[in-house]
């Protein structure tokens, strides 16, 4: 057989992927200039060119666009071959990466219902912010939020939450004005607010709520500030105040009447929720039936 340099090979296909050797570098754990000292060694190997530079990228050219595809199947098969011959795949965890504020009240019970009907799957779970590097991690599946933030990956779209009002019944007989005016009689001081931190700047907030709904309140900005979202929907489920709470993750809460919805306003998140994982380990077992599980779990209202 007459086969390429496969080191050369590898960095050829990743920064075709990628669309750069800066981020073909960081994926195989290596620098820039290596990756580009591999892709001249290629094209020494071939007599082709197979990259057109540009800007802070690369441009394949029709050579190179013809040896991608090729490569990229190749390395498929390879990738599979691995995943069935490396070890009992059972044995493996999936290691699954995930934003904090949906781990516990959305992606947990999703989980386990998946291993309920799947006795052989393992997984380890890892709840760390966005955006995480895979390079190195050894992560199979992530859920995050804003797919921007994983270029080259394999995304699939959730869905994109919404916010609403709720409260809990307690608090909700405690103030029974809310059953005859809604929000606009609402206590500003009871609003419990979450603060989404420094990386974030597309979710919605109260005064978000209100210019959805007309209405304008007294003091949005009085009330109690919550530094997760989980935890305000806890605050909220105990009776402390009015929740803005996610749907999606207060979708038992709701169901089951531990909280009841105060509007049939709400408003949606600046961007959907994503899975995310590496092409190289789409075919790892469970995989692509946890994708489907997952995606088959969410539509865009947060329901099941």
């Amino acid at each position: 057989m007459k086969l390429p340099p496969l080191n050369a090979l590898r960095a050829f296909e990743a920064a075709a992927r990628l669309g750069g050797y800066v981020a073909a570098g960081t994926e195989l754990g290596i620098s820039s200039a290596a990756i580009s000292q591999q892709v001249r060694k290629l094209e020494d190997f071939l007599g082709k060119q197979v990259f057109i530079r540009r800007n802070n990228g690369v441009v394949l050219t029709d050579a190179g666009d013809a040896l991608f595809d090729g490569a990229r199947e190749a390395f498929r098969l390879i990738s599979l071959a691995t995943e069935r011959h490396a070890s009992p795949r059972s044995n493996r965890p999936l290691v699954v990466s995930s934003i904090g504020s949906i781990a516990e009240k959305w992606l947990v019970p999703r989980l386990v219902a998946y291993r309920r009907t799947h006795s052989d799957f393992r997984f380890n779970l890892r709840i760390e912010p966005d955006p995480i590097n895979f390079n190195g991690h050894d992560i199979d599946l992530r859920l995050g939020y804003d797919a921007s933030q994983y270029s080259g990956m394999a995304v699939t779209t959730l869905g994109r939450d919404t916010v609403m009002p709720m409260c809990s019944p307690t608090y909700l007989q405690a103030h029974p004005e809310l059953l005859d005016a809604g929000m606009a009689a609402a206590v500003a001081q009871d609003l419990l607010h979450t603060t989404w931190g420094p990386l974030f700047g597309s979710l919605p907030g109260w005064s978000d709520w209100y210019a959805a709904a007309g209405l304008v309140p007294d003091v949005v900005a009085t009330g109690s500030q919550v530094g997760n979202s989980g935890a305000t929907l806890d605050l909220a489920r105990c009776g402390l105040g009015i929740a803005l709470g996610q749907r999606m993750m207060a979708e038992a809460d709701l169901a089951e009447g531990r909280l009841i919805a105060l509007s049939a306003i709400s408003v949606p998140l600046g961007h959907p929720y994503c899975l995310v994982h590496e092409v190289s380990r789409q075919n790892k077992h469970h995989m692509a039936g946890l994708v489907e599980w997952l995606t088959g779990g969410f539509d865009a209202t947060g329901a099941v």
